[in-house]
């Protein structure tokens, strides 16, 4: 059983992390766009806003006969979870890069700073709190909801969870579910730390 424990935790872990670096990688360049282009904001963020409306176990079930992207398992599950990981990243590094004062960037132009060399040197540096705050946000998130993933046969601590629920076993729910509370604490605590650090400096 603890063997299991374990192998479903480690599971757990690659796929929120996959589904957390994917999410980064796409909202955070999409945050500074649409802090940068006006036009592009109401799309962009309301894509993500309407895919965190969808249920998460109904948005597996879209994307399962998908083709390329669909079907059983880890993919599908992952590619839900970046969706669902999309607007806390994103909001956050808007709110992060609206937040800095008209004066400091009034002095890097004044310094002949060029848009990338500002984005780059002053922005992203000023704005990493609030990024680092969504960032959180949606990993903590993803962890939780990557427990349903396993109704679609993507693994993860989720497959305890619902075997429990299929046998009336109150033990195997909470060998998914604990694991999955203590998994989401420790990301919580350490980004928060990581955020605090990072804010001091």
């Amino acid at each position: 059983m603890w063997e299991e424990i374990g192998r479903l935790t480690l599971e757990h872990l690659v796929m929120t992390l996959i589904a957390i670096v994917s999410a980064t990688a796409i909202g955070l360049p999409a945050g500074v766009l649409v802090a940068h282009q006006r036009a592009y904001r109401p799309w962009l963020v309301g894509f993500a806003s309407v895919m965190q409306t969808i249920p998460s176990l109904a948005l597996f079930g879209f994307l399962i006969p998908v083709p390329f992207i669909g079907g059983i398992g880890k993919r599908t599950a992952i590619i839900a979870l970046v969706l669902y990981a999309l607007l806390p990243i994103l909001r956050s590094t808007l709110a992060g890069i609206q937040s800095i004062d008209g004066a400091v960037l009034e002095s890097a132009r004044a310094m002949g700073m060029s848009t990338a060399q500002m984005i780059r040197e002053v922005e992203l540096p000023l704005a990493s709190r609030s990024i680092l705050s969504g960032i959180r946000i949606a990993a903590v998130t993803t962890i939780g909801t990557a427990t349903i993933a396993a109704a679609i046969g993507a693994g993860g601590l989720g497959t305890l969870v619902f075997r429990g629920l299929a046998t009336v076993d109150t033990q195997q729910i909470l060998a998914g579910a604990v694991p999955a509370a203590l998994l989401a604490l420790l990301t919580e605590g350490g980004l928060e730390w990581v955020e605090r650090r990072v804010g001091s400096r």
